[in-house]
């Protein structure tokens, strides 16, 4: 049996048979999509949507290989173009990817590149990117919006690497270079914006967020496309084609360990989220805080050892999260960073056109807790999330809390 008919036939069981009832009924909204922010993830999915005229948007699909020298043969890979969160996931709005259609295989990558034609007058167009993993039945999904009520437009230009994969980050290092490819004339547009964001305030802080100081705006002008940019200072920028436009590209730039942490007064800010007040402002003054740092986790643990693998695997869930959710934040001082690094990776996800809900715990529906993170529209991101605050998450906030100061992961 060829690869081709191997992986028709795979298709064929997702959509007929015995699971037809269930799957039948599948919509965008309905798919768990926990192994997106799973910390043992094979693969991470990716759509790159480029705009080619009012009518017509290449998509890239991305994988980047997490796994160890994976066979492309262990994966089954399709797409679905969908008017809604809520239309059924069926063969009929389905296609699949072989190996014919790869369009770049690297190292880290394997790409895929198809272009879609959307009627102008459509107003929601959700692009579903879907992988299963054979030998175990691991389901992976990205979606994006290409037209809705949260998206402005679509840039008509690409960031790639040098090796032309489109920039599949959420983050840049400071001082790397990216290379631009446009559908439109040869100049693109940069603003830089040298700014630093705090944390959120907790989830059952129901005050209203200070408001930011006027952001500075650095209009760096225009530069070519096809030759390579260099981003050399931290902060972030905003890269458009037409500054007339609503459509544009989001690029946070970082220190060199990012998304590991840099230095010793980064860790005192990271450690917020499970110090009370008065220890937090203790570290902050502290003039040695690499001293005060091993006095404050030896406190929490009273052991050594219990101090040290607590301390790798706090920070292990503050990379995840610089990983997962940095936007023009740095991801662990996002609202769902924040949740992710004291909750853990979430039980169950689910994304609708206004909110992605994360759900953890619990045998029934009155005994889950769920965090239900609202969409906002935004120029810069069309994935930007702020979390709904409530009083009702004191209790299982300071719970979890109180398992990581013992010692233990509250996960």
């Amino acid at each position: 049996m060829n690869c081709k008919t191997s992986r028709l036939l795979i298709f064929l069981i997702l959509f007929a048979g015995t699971t037809l009832p269930t799957l039948a009924q599948k919509t965008l909204s309905s798919l768990n999509q926990t192994l997106r922010y799973s910390r043992y993830s094979r693969l991470s999915l990716k759509i790159i949507p480029i705009k080619k005229s009012e009518t017509s948007f290449k998509l890239q699909f991305q994988i980047e290989k997490i796994e160890e020298n994976p066979e492309f043969n262990s994966f089954s890979f399709t797409y679905s173009i969908l008017d809604s969160y809520d239309e059924e996931i069926l063969s009929d709005n389905t296609s699949i990817l072989t190996s014919e259609d790869l369009k770049y295989n690297t190292d880290r990558h394997w790409v895929f590149e198809k272009t879609i034609d959307i009627a102008a007058s459509k107003e929601t167009s959700i692009a579903l990117f879907t992988a299963l993993d054979t030998r175990q039945g691991d389901e992976y999904y990205y979606s994006i919006d290409i037209k809705s009520s949260f998206v402005f437009d679509q840039a008509n230009f690409g960031a790639y690497y040098a090796n032309n994969v489109g920039f599949d980050q959420t983050y840049l290092n400071v001082g790397e270079s990216l290379l631009f490819k446009s559908n439109g004339g040869p100049n693109l547009h940069g603003f830089y914006y040298p700014t630093s964001l705090e944390i959120p305030y907790p989830p059952m802080e129901t005050k209203p967020a200070s408001v930011s100081r006027e952001t500075q705006v650095i209009d760096q002008g225009d530069f070519l496309e096809l030759i390579p940019k260099s981003f050399d200072e931290i902060g972030y920028y905003f890269i458009q084609s037409d500054t007339n436009a609503n459509a544009g590209l989001i690029l946070k730039t970082t220190h060199e360990a990012f998304p590991k942490v840099r230095d010793w007064d980064e860790m005192v800010d990271m450690v917020a989220y499970i110090s009370t007040r008065k220890e937090h402002e203790s570290l902050v003054a502290a003039e040695d805080k690499k001293k005060a740092l091993d006095a404050y986790w030896i406190g929490l643990t009273r052991n050594e050892d219990t101090a040290k693998e607590l301390i790798r695997e706090y920070f292990r869930q503050v990379e995840f999260a610089n990983i997962l959710f940095t936007d023009f934040k740095e991801g662990w001082k996002t609202d769902k960073g924040m949740i992710y690094i004291v909750m853990g990776p979430p039980q169950e996800v689910n994304f609708y056109l206004d909110r992605e809900v994360w759900s953890y715990g619990g045998t029934n529906e009155s005994s889950r807790i769920r965090f239900t993170f609202a969409r906002v529209k935004n120029i810069l991101s069309p994935h930007y999330y702020t979390l709904n605050r409530s009083r009702a998450y004191q209790p299982v906030w300071f719970k979890n809390i109180s398992i990581w100061r013992s010692g233990k992961m509250a996960f």
